[in-house]
């Protein structure tokens, strides 16, 4: 049965268009465009809460990226882009794999909200949230400089996971990552990876790669807007 990714446009959502083509799955691809900043109704039909990505497989209709990419690695992955328990490396694998959601995602989201919603930017709130995400792309810079991959010389769904954070997400936050050589060495060896190159050529060819250390502009006065109405 072909699974159907839902993939709403610079969003997350192409961590799973990019998941399928590295596994060499059979899917079909729905393009959802912003409407006009947020997600559009199509979205909101089939997950309530108006979030992508979504996935349809079957009778099943999953919503969450971390929860697709298990689902999917466990029913389709046959073993590839994940570590089980009895692989030395299944500890360092599991922690970045739940890194990208469970920290620097939304300490990108945070500091986005508060730098374009209007905050103290000299204030203690708004400096403490920075300097959390600072000491996050350390702690990652830091580790990618002994290691090709998130975990060691092994590309797995951790890397799939964490991308999206320290590009894409960019176009909201704004932020630099000037400074961090050992990220963009890594964002560039992403960038070659066929797999990468085919999702963004069906998801999101027009967008631009920002493996590079400057911040992208895309979406920031649309982000204003939306915050402040």
């Amino acid at each position: 049965m072909t699974i159907i990714i839902h993939h709403l446009q610079v969003s997350q959502s192409e961590r799973i268009v990019w998941l399928a083509e590295e596994l060499g799955l059979d899917y079909k691809l729905v393009i959802h465009k912003r409407d006009p900043f947020l997600s559009p109704q199509s979205i909101k039909d089939l997950n309530v809460l108006g979030q992508a990505p979504v996935i349809q497989d079957g009778d099943v209709t999953l919503a969450e990226s971390g929860a697709i990419i298990d689902y999917i690695l466990q029913k389709y992955g046959s073993g590839q882009l994940a570590m089980g328990p009895s692989h030395p490396a299944f500890s360092q694998y599991l922690y970045w794999l739940h890194f990208a959601n469970g920290n620097l995602h939304p300490q990108f989201s945070r500091v986005m909200v508060l730098k374009h919603g209007g905050a103290d930017t000299e204030g203690f709130h708004y400096k403490r949230h920075v300097s959390q995400l600072t000491r996050f792309l350390h702690f990652m810079d830091d580790h990618l400089r002994d290691n090709k991959w998130l975990v060691g010389d092994t590309f797995t769904a951790a890397d799939v996971m964490n991308v999206f954070p320290l590009t894409t997400m960019r176009t909201f936050s704004g932020e630099s990552l000037l400074g961090y050589g050992n990220i963009l060495r890594y964002l560039k060896d992403i960038s070659s990876r066929l797999g990468y190159q085919d999702a963004r050529a069906k998801g999101d060819p027009e967008l631009p790669l920002m493996i590079n250390g400057e911040p992208p502009a895309q979406f920031l006065e649309n982000i204003k807007l939306e915050i402040k109405g």
